[in-house]
């Protein structure tokens, strides 16, 4: 095929249209995590993960082929391996974006990972996303511009959500915010942009807006915010921002944006700054949702409240991944989902 997925008809549906299968990255190298014990127990949350998304749908875990024997004592016999040597786990950053055409059509748009801007090594992360479509058979849209899927929400009518920080950042692109823009839009098959600011340079991936703010449905957001906006407060306060902007905007149909608050845990096991605790970095599969719990069981229970009420044809299932949190990260950022075509 010749030109831009959009140009041949092509989009990024939203998340809870039905999958194929789930796809998820196995966590080994040494350079990025050199605490072997911390390296297990991150590998252990990994499997979980895995294990309990494969009780709604197929799940293929990528690893390198000679990690295949030590990751099966944590694994389900129902989660697939597929030799394809990964660095860490962060499948939604690196691993193949699916599109479709609505038409029985699919293929994976090229998005160029290449470690959050060159914060991390990625020798076999940068090529996980074509390998997965070099084996299935699959053609690759390129694209001019770099970046990660967990920089983006997409409603699947033609919307995209994202923070300028993860995008219009020399760390990726050295182009303008309209360049950008064009390129997102074509390579995700999608007419209309929301962007907010963001924070550059707090976390390694320039604030990811799905650790902030999710689509539930076409003109359905799911945000989560701390109870109180502390204009001193950084993250406090690009979250209020972002929340803002999207109550303001209106989304590729022209309808206002329905938005659902759900709060910030304030309790957590783990008190690191740089825990990352995050409600809404959930995953939709067939037949479930997916979320962290951190321990606070106020905020806990009512997260899972809230998730049942927007997915009511879903069971919610809540997990401890603390590891992956430690990370930078959560459920979200560690699955890819293949759309059912």
């Amino acid at each position: 095929m010749q030109g831009s997925a959009r140009e041949n008809g092509y989009y990024f549906p939203e998340e809870a249209h039905p999958h194929l299968r789930t796809f998820m990255q196995w966590p080994s190298n040494r350079t990025v995590h050199s605490d072997p014990v911390f390296l297990r127990m991150l590998q252990e949350s990994i499997a979980e993960i895995a294990n309990t998304i494969s009780a709604f749908e197929p799940v293929v875990l990528l690893m390198d082929a000679s990690q295949e024997n030590a990751a099966r004592r944590y694994l389900s016999s129902d989660v697939e391996i597929w030799p394809i040597a990964t660095d860490d786990l962060w499948c939604r950053d690196s691993g193949p974006v699916f599109l479709t055409d609505g038409r029985g059509g699919l293929a994976v748009t090229q998005l160029n990972f290449n470690g959050w801007g060159n914060k991390q090594v990625h020798n076999n992360d940068a090529k996980v996303a074509e390998r997965v479509a070099a084996r299935l058979g699959l053609h690759i849209f390129d694209n001019p511009v770099v970046g990660e899927l967990g920089g983006l929400e997409a409603d699947g009518e033609g919307t995209l959500i994202a923070h300028e920080s993860s995008w219009v950042n020399p760390n990726r692109n050295s182009v303008s915010r309209q360049k950008v823009e064009h390129d997102l839009l074509q390579a995700l098959g999608a007419e209309k942009m929301i962007w907010a600011p963001g924070i550059a340079g707090a976390d390694i991936t320039d604030y990811h807006i799905d650790s902030l703010a999710r689509f539930v449905a076409p003109g359905m957001i799911l945000i989560q915010l701390p109870k109180t906006l502390d204009p001193d407060e950084p993250w406090s306060a690009a979250a209020f921002q972002t929340y803002d902007i999207l109550r303001s905007a209106t989304d590729a149909s022209g309808r206002h944006l329905d938005i659902t608050v759900i709060p910030e845990p304030e309790r957590t096991r783990v008190k690191s700054a740089d825990f990352v605790a995050s409600y809404v970095n959930y995953y939709v599969c067939n037949g479930a949702i997916v979320a962290a719990q951190f321990g606070d069981a106020e905020t806990d229970s009512e997260a899972r409240r809230i998730l049942g009420q927007l997915y009511p044809d879903r069971e919610v299932v809540m997990l401890d991944i603390d590891p992956i949190g430690e990370t930078g990260g959560g459920i979200h950022c560690a699955t890819q989902q293949q759309p059912q075509v």
